[in-house]
């Protein structure tokens, strides 16, 4: 007897391959059996008129902290997300330091679990007793290596390579580097690749935030192809498309493809957002960010330092207007709350860069829970970049729930990305297949991340499987209501184990940190 069968279900087995109607049978952690099955199993799912397929391999995430605060991860599994990659775009949970330094690059954070740790092994243990739902990859972030090693020139090149290295060998599935933020913008070319010479050697994942994302963003791509280049490291462009328009864009795909062309081994990724989502506190200029943030925007009490920093901004608003820029949903100044900056100046009548300097000096000590909409991506954007046989869709956001802990929480695609996606590129515009859309969801990912047991539903794989009405799968979140549960979503399995059942969270959280 199987511990699960899943029976009458179509079947797209995350490879590609076209769908077919089979039956799956689960035994312990595994799949066993595929195919035309008839023993009977313990549990017995319908799957009579839905899609079973792998679990969804969320490649962006920044759930390393809010996992620690509440491992649910409700927004995750009501999608059929069984696995993130986390450490994305150099921000992540180790190694530290300095507790104060590291706020800078943590997603999320907001004092409910206090950084008592120091290294990965550490935070893999706090993880581990938080009982994520979910499967969690690690990346190495950047942002966090080099604030954790502040020696300068020589010295500090050869304690980050050395720190790396040991991060790898401990269970890490690679590198990240997000070359825009402050913590990173003086890591140079020449040290990326020294460091993906590491990356390469644990035959691990090297994801690249890149350097510049408005104009003339083909250079950065450019950057990142060449390090790839002379490294041979598996590489992943972060959210590739640039805030600069759909010519610019189609130059950097262009890019990418012409180097997978190449031999590389090469994909991107992308959020489905209309915009970017970054902390307000980086409107201020790199080097005022060298210690506690909280300190710094302290700092935007004295007009000094405002007439200091005036005209310095930094590189991720550099060239845009303020004024376009909408303040996320917030508990510091309420009266902010999705509105756009050029708004809250006109009341204020004030500029809008005063306004940002005023809105992050109202409460120094939450800085870390302002967050601004960068308005940057058109619908021509989406669907070409999308389209792309070398992009995996992806979250780019925290795992939440809608109540406990994190229910004030807000993070825009966390309870949206895959039925998005689905709904967009399968349903509405149908530039994809079914069983593509799924590939991208699912065994591709998990081949960037080097999880080849995740990602497919095939005899020997784990048993991560989704399983949804094709019609009814859709996101219901918004850009002023994003935490809104996604519809279609019948069962879901983590490990063998039923965390949805019914369209219901079960309470169970059989996740696995994967290292």
């Amino acid at each position: 007897m199987y511990d699960v069968i899943i029976k009458g279900g179509i079947l797209l087995d995350g490879t590609g391959s076209p769908p077919k109607r089979a039956d799956v049978a689960i035994a312990g952690d595994s799949i066993v059996e595929v195919g035309q099955l008839s023993g009977p199993g313990t549990v017995e799912i319908d799957a009579a008129g839905c899609y079973v397929t792998p679990g969804f391999v969320d490649i962006h995430s920044h759930s390393d902290y809010t996992l620690l605060v509440d491992g649910r991860a409700v927004s995750a599994i009501s999608q059929g997300v069984t696995t993130e990659v986390v450490g994305n775009c150099g921000f992540g949970c180790f190694p530290i330091a300095n507790s104060h330094d590291a706020l800078q690059a943590i997603y999320g954070y907001d004092g409910t679990v206090p950084i008592t740790w120091k290294s990965m092994s550490e935070y893999v243990s706090l993880l581990r007793t938080a009982a994520p739902a979910i499967n969690v990859a690690l990346l190495v972030p950047n942002g966090q290596l080099r604030l954790a090693t502040r020696l300068e020139g020589a010295a500090g090149r050869i304690t980050r390579l050395r720190l790396l290295d040991e991060l790898l060998f401990a269970g890490a599935v690679g590198f990240s580097v997000g070359l825009e933020y402050p913590a990173e913008i003086e890591t140079s070319e020449e040290e990326m690749i020294e460091l993906c010479n590491v990356v390469a050697r644990h035959d691990g994942v090297f994801a690249a935030h890149t350097r510049v994302r408005e104009e003339d963003a083909d250079g950065a791509v450019e950057e990142i192809i060449r390090v790839a280049r002379a490294t041979g490291v598996r590489t992943q462009i972060s959210h590739l498309a640039p805030r600069s328009g759909i010519l610019e864009t189609e130059k950097c795909v262009e890019l990418v493809e012409n180097a997978r062309a190449e031999g590389l081994d090469i994909l991107f990724d992308m959020h489905t957002r209309a915009f970017g989502f970054t902390y307000l506190f980086n409107a201020l200029p790199p080097w005022s960010l060298a210690g506690d943030v909280a300190v710094a925007t302290r700092q935007l009490q004295d007009h000094e330092f405002r007439r200091k920093i005036q005209g310095d901004a930094a590189p991720i608003l550099a060239g845009r207007d303020w004024a376009d820029l909408v303040i996320a949903a917030n508990d510091v100044l309420p009266e902010t709350s999705n509105r756009s900056v050029g708004d809250i100046s006109r009341d204020w009548g004030c500029s809008p860069q005063t306004a940002i300097y005023d809105i992050l000096a109202h409460s120094p000590e939450k800085a870390h829970s302002l967050m601004v909409m960068i308005p940057c991506y058109t619908t021509e954007q989406q669907e070409y970049v999308f389209a792309s046989a070398l992009c995996m869709p992806a979250s780019d956001a925290t795992a939440l729930n809608p109540d406990g802990p994190l229910a004030s929480h807000t993070f825009h695609g966390a309870y949206t990305w895959a039925s998005w996606y689905w709904r967009f590129m399968v349903q509405e515009r149908r530039l994809l297949s079914p069983q593509e859309a799924i590939h991208r969801m699912s065994g591709l990912p998990a081949q960037m991340a080097g999880i080849p047991d995740r990602g497919i539903v095939a005899t020997g794989a784990k048993a991560d499987i989704a399983i949804f009405d094709a019609a009814e799968f859709a996101a219901r979140g918004t850009v002023t209501e994003p935490n809104l549960l996604a519809t279609g979503m019948k069962f879901v399995l983590v490990n063998g184990e039923l965390v949805v059942a019914n369209s219901e969270q079960t309470g169970k959280r059989s996740g696995r940190i994967l290292v």
